[in-house]
Formats: structure tokens, C-alpha cells, sequence
């Protein structure tokens, strides 16, 4: 299992060096805030489950987009696993793990990218069969030097790190060797997406998906 979770986790999320990380208030910015991430070579895109219109953004950005593969973030239990499966999300990220979500996970197509941060949670999730696990929140967990001590002793698992990512850091996160991806929210930032400069977030779009160009 642990090969089949990685490997079809990379093949979704894995060669996009920047996973946007969205929260959508109002579903009218839905479409064109993926449309844009999707121009600018971001077509793997997490939209939380962190307000009242997620699942239905989910649904109509792959209704509407092209090319975009939608994932489902900050899923917390069972339930919201199978609501996040219904409306189509091709992956489902926890900012943690839990018995119920693994339970879940076990007998859905849908791949998980489960949370974990200690060396005891990372054992832990490969023991499961787990190759590929989110590490949030990454900055505030010890950084880029934490996730670099980790792979010495467990060279075998993958991450994407998220939370405190940022251009100024992103560089350092990518160079390290067992990160596949990173997760991060400043190619959408909140100016742009109030102003609906789709074109800026193109833009930042291009910038990230040529950081491992």
C-alpha cells in the first residue's frame, strides 16, 4: 500500500513543485481562481473545507476548469473525507491523522495525504503504508532543518511541507530530498483575489511552477 499511496499521490501532486493552498468565500471567484492557477502551470489545486461553499467550489471548478486537478484540505473526520469523495476531489489532505480518517482512507479510491509532524507519527504513518505525508504545520515544527535531520533515519518517506512556506523560503524546502512538493498560499493572495486580478495570480502561478522548472 505504502508504494500504491506514494506513487499515486506524486503521478497527481508530486511533479507540481507548489500546491496552492486556497480558501474560497464566495463561489463566484471559484472558476476564475482556478482558471488562473491552471494558466500559470498549477493545475493541482487544495481548496479547504474551511467554509460553507468548498464542496460546492470543488464541484464547480471541475466542472468548469480544464485541466485542474482538485483536492480536498483540512479534512478532519470520516465524514467530511466521503463529502469531499462525493463532490470529486481526486485527493484529500489532513492536517493531521486519526484512526477514523485511516479507516476512511482504507476503502476509498480517493488517495489520502495524511498530516504528521514527530518522528513517532512519521513511523507511525509508515507502518500504516504510508509513503507520502503532509508536515504541518511545517515552519512552526521546526523548519527545514527538522525535515532534514527526519530523512537520515527514515530516507524512505515523502513530504510536503505546509504552513509558513513562503517565496523567501521555498527555495530552502524544495532542496531538500525527501520533499516532494510544498503546499502554499501565497500564489493567491487575499488583495488579489478581492481585487479579482486573475492575471497577477497567473503570474505568481508562473513564478512557482518554475521553481523546479
Amino acid at each position: 500500500m505504502a508504494t500504491s499511496q506514494a506513487e499515486r499521490l506524486r503521478a497527481l501532486i508530486g511533479t507540481q513543485p507548489v500546491i496552492p493552498v486556497v480558501r474560497i468565500d464566495e463561489l463566484a471567484r471559484a472558476v476564475p481562481m482556478a482558471k488562473a492557477l491552471v494558466a500559470g502551470g498549477l493545475p493541482a489545486i487544495e481548496v479547504t473545507l474551511r467554509t460553507p461553499v468548498a464542496l460546492d467550489a470543488i464541484r464547480l471548478i471541475i466542472d468548469e476548469v480544464p485541466g485542474a486537478i482538485v483536492g480536498a484540505g483540512t479534512i478532519l473526520d470520516a465524514r467530511q473525507f466521503d463529502a469531499a469523495e462525493k463532490a470529486g476531489a481526486k485527493f484529500i489532505v489532513s492536517p493531521g491523522t486519526t484512526q477514523e480518517l485511516l479507516d476512511a482512507a482504507r476503502t476509498a479510491a480517493t488517495p489520502l495525504l495524511p498530516g504528521a509532524i514527530t518522528p513517532s507519527e512519521i513511523m507511525a504513518m509508515r507502518e500504516e503504508g504510508y509513503g507520502f505525508l503532509k508536515f504541518f504545520p511545517a515552519e512552526q515544527s521546526g523548519g527545514a532543518p527538522f525535515l532534514k535531520a527526519i530523512s537520515a533515519p527514515i530516507p524512505d518517506m515523502l513530504f510536503c511541507p505546509t504552513g509558513g512556506v513562503s517565496p523567501s523560503n521555498v527555495a530552502t524546502w524544495l532542496g531538500l530530498p525527501n520533499v516532494a512538493c510544498v503546499g502554499g498560499s501565497w500564489v493567491v493572495p487575499d488583495a488579489a483575489v478581492k481585487a479579482g486580478d486573475w492575471a497577477e495570480v497567473e503570474r505568481l502561478s508562473r513564478e512557482a511552477a518554475a521553481l523546479r522548472a
